[in-house]
């Protein structure tokens, strides 16, 4: 085995570095790890097995790229602890040091001293720019999840408790986090809210493993009136955060607090989290924010064309653009953003075809057609099928229902005829697609739930969630 020189070594690390970022690397690899050349194999040495694990799980690929990079040939890449590295952690544990603040939360999620202010306190909350529930344009798409969030202010740990509320990108899920964060502040100052993604909750639980700090950790978030987690799908494959997140979850609802967390999908549909994780979700409410339908997208509109100064902008060429543009709440706005632009720069006012020339690019991808190979796809990534698998002659349940459903999807959304869709689906006939359109509608009707492998899952959030992945 040879040790890489010091050249070499700072070499790699910086091509590892640029591959996960500074701060990971620093983090992870920085005085934690070496390198060694063992014939066809490069070894990284690490300091004990949770390294070890860590590191294989998380940056094996990035390594070996960066590894063929400097080397310039490819080598087998092995984690393996190295003693030395292992003795240096045990003494760095054994030895008395103060208790710093690492990676500390930002001002406003900290818990209060004795000695801070009200004001301090709203001093330092008001360093973000919070989105307020009133700002929310509620329409058919999300008044139950706007509804939820404002009892949840009125009357936060008595009403919906978990709360989870899910969708795609740009569909206001984080909007009414905030919303909620800004209105209990506002009723409750003297409480401990909670407010930061799962990315960041990975982030604090992982330093404070590693610098033996989890009780500190634990009481920072079990002891909060409120904990308000943006993003947890982030957790779907990390089973130890996952963990920490349940037994935090568990120990706040026992004490009645409030918990309110977003995801991208309806937590029955996510393979990826614990059963455990499941069960608690689905024991308050779980409400869904749909992409917005064409009388909420002009009433977007019309909020953000009211705001922000620059040129005005017709009722004419906002009912064009509700109608044309089927995207998110971010693409609405962009949308305003690019046309003031535009009009500003060509010192021209706002009228139908400088919103086509502004917008030529967005205007002709805005409405999609649908093809029933979409929608087999959308079935099939939903629920972690094997493409093709619609197509086999399988009469299996976890096979025959999904493509039922994908039957009563593809009459839908696609102009196909019952023959088209039946060829596609294993060159089915034409009354065994008018029976699977009928069968779905039925179970939609009585809210049914199937039995897909291991889990149950609702046919209303199932085929809700194949619209927004084939329709995005």
């Amino acid at each position: 085995m040879i040790t890489c020189t010091q050249d070499v070594a700072a070499t790699l690390g910086a091509a590892i570095a640029h591959r996960i970022g500074a701060s990971r690397y620093q983090l992870w690899f920085d005085r934690h790890t070496s390198f060694h050349r063992e014939a066809d194999r490069l070894i990284v040495g690490v300091p004990n097995r949770h390294f070890q694990e860590w590191l294989e799980r998380k940056f094996a690929t990035q390594v070996a790229a960066a590894t063929a990079e400097v080397f310039g040939e490819t080598l087998q890449v092995v984690f393996r602890i190295d003693s030395r590295l292992f003795q240096q952690a045990r003494e760095l544990e054994q030895r008395p040091s103060p208790q710093p603040v690492v990676n500390a939360p930002p001002p406003e999620t900290i818990r209060p001293s004795v000695a801070e202010t009200a004001s301090e306190r709203s001093s330092a909350a008001s360093r973000r720019r919070w989105r307020r529930l009133g700002d929310f344009i509620v329409g058919a798409c999300n008044r139950v999840a706007y509804a939820s969030a404002i009892s949840i202010v009125e009357n936060p740990g008595q009403a919906s408790n978990p709360l989870v509320l899910y969708g795609t990108v740009g569909t206001g899920k984080t909007h009414l986090l905030e919303g909620i964060y800004a209105g209990l502040r506002k009723s409750y100052p003297d409480w401990v809210v909670r407010y930061l993604n799962a990315e960041e909750f990975t982030n604090r639980f992982v330093q404070a493993m590693r610098q033996d700090r989890l009780a500190a950790f634990r009481r920072q978030f079990r002891e909060c009136d409120v904990l308000l987690l943006d993003d947890l799908h982030f957790l779907a494959s990390k089973k130890a955060t996952q963990e920490e997140f349940l037994r935090t979850f568990d120990a706040l609802l026992a004490e009645g607090r409030q918990v309110v967390v977003t995801c991208d999908c309806h937590p029955r549909l996510s393979e990826d989290f614990t059963p455990e994780l499941v069960d608690r979700l689905l024991g308050g409410a779980v409400w869904s924010l749909s992409p917005p339908d064409p009388q909420t997208r002009l009433a977007i509109l019309r909020a953000r064309a009211s705001t922000g100064g620059g040129p005005a902008i017709p009722e004419t060429v906002l009912t064009f653009l509700a109608d044309q543009l089927r995207g998110n709440v971010r693409e609405l706005e962009g949308a305003i953003h690019s046309i003031r632009h535009y009009s500003r720069v060509t010192n021209r006012p706002v009228d139908l075809p400088l919103v086509r020339e502004a917008l030529g690019e967005l205007l002709r991808h805005a409405i999609r057609v649908v093809q029933v190979s979409d929608i087999d796809q959308g079935v099939c990534q939903v629920l972690r099928l094997e493409p093709g698998t619609l197509q086999s002659s399988s009469r299996a349940w976890s096979v025959s229902h999904p493509r039922m459903v994908a039957m009563f999807l593809a009459r839908k959304h696609t102009a196909a005829s019952h023959a088209d869709i039946g060829k596609h689906f294993g060159d089915r006939n034409h009354s065994t697609v008018v029976a699977a359109e009928k069968k779905v509608r039925q179970w939609l009707q009585d809210n049914k739930e199937l039995a897909l492998g291991g889990r149950r899952v609702r046919i209303r959030e199932l085929v809700e969630r194949v619209e927004r992945e084939v329709l995005r």
